[in-house]
């Protein structure tokens, strides 16, 4: 696919065409799996909102809709660090058909944290939904169900992906050129 005319973008990953289609049987998928029970879809705030849209509008069983955020903080070494929720859930999950909404997966140490956090509050099922997933990058392994694409070890941009918060309104998936 050919570079986009926007500043930084080397060529689109996945149009929103091929966005669509995917998203479309990710939720056939879900709707088959939560057949005659309710899914209360957790997205991760800010990444993860445009995925989470679009996926929920093609869900064929009831949805439920609730956000978190959280924050991250690297040592000097760049190792991975501490991981807090900075907006917690609006309701409680115990008892819910939980599916945990992220825009990516990559090491797998924010998913595990809240894998772990969200298990505590006894919901009736936890699984893990995602717009993209790099495992090349993947250094604990953690659970994922459904998952649209695969990435290669690239920085990417686009459906809610950002670099410096700017890109997220791109209605593609885009590779960013790499900064010198």
């Amino acid at each position: 696919m050919s570079a986009p005319t926007v500043p930084g973008v080397e060529r689109i990953l996945f149009t929103e065409e091929q966005i669509d289609r995917r998203i479309r049987e990710v939720a056939a998928e879900i709707s088959h799996d939560y057949q005659g029970k309710a899914v209360k879809l957790v997205g991760v705030l800010k990444g993860s909102i445009f995925f989470l849209t679009a996926l929920a509008r093609h869900i064929e069983v009831p949805v439920k809709i609730d956000f978190l955020s959280i924050s991250s903080f690297s040592n000097k070494s760049g190792a991975p660090g501490v991981v807090r929720i900075a907006k917690d859930l609006d309701e409680g999950i115990e008892g819910e058909d939980v599916l945990l909404v992220e825009d990516i997966v990559d090491t797998g140490f924010t998913l595990r944290y809240l894998l772990q956090t969200l298990a505590g509050r006894a919901p009736n099922s936890l699984y893990v939904c995602t717009f993209l997933d790099r495992k090349s990058r993947r250094i604990v392994q953690v659970p994922v169900r459904y998952r649209c694409f695969e990435i290669p070890d690239r920085f990417v941009v686009g459906f809610g992906l950002d670099h410096n918060q700017l890109y997220r309104n791109l209605g593609y998936v885009a590779v960013m050129k790499p900064e010198k």
